[in-house]
């Protein structure tokens, strides 16, 4: 897999930062986000080093799809009945903070702290 050793995201998927694991499989990995925004935060990150959405090409069809696939399984394990948001921020414009490719998975009781 492809890592950058500077990226705090490839740290966490090395196992050298911890976190609260929701999911994990050889391709992908989802976790608490340590500033949620909502009752319910997961980060779902693939475990390869892709810095944003906008890097992304044909050849990651498959891996954006499960990783979208996979929000709604987490959000039905962790309790979340009413609905939830999907984002993936990219780039300075899209308010990415961590460049590496994420997307944010959130729900909850309203209201929410942000969006």
């Amino acid at each position: 897999m492809n890592a950058d050793p500077t990226c705090i995201f490839c740290k966490i998927v090395a196992g050298q930062i911890p976190a609260k694991k929701a999911y994990e499989d050889e391709e992908l990995l989802a976790f608490h986000d340590i500033h949620p925004w909502a009752p319910v935060h997961v980060l779902v990150i693939p475990k390869t080093h892709i810095a944003t959405l906008a890097d992304v090409g044909p050849e990651h069809d498959a891996l954006l799809g499960r990783m979208l696939g996979l929000a709604p399984k987490l959000m039905r394990e962790l309790g979340v009945t009413n609905g939830f948001r999907t984002l993936i921020n990219t780039g300075p414009d899209g308010k990415q903070e961590v460049y590496h490719l994420h997307m944010h998975v959130m729900g909850g009781p309203r209201p929410w702290s942000k969006g």
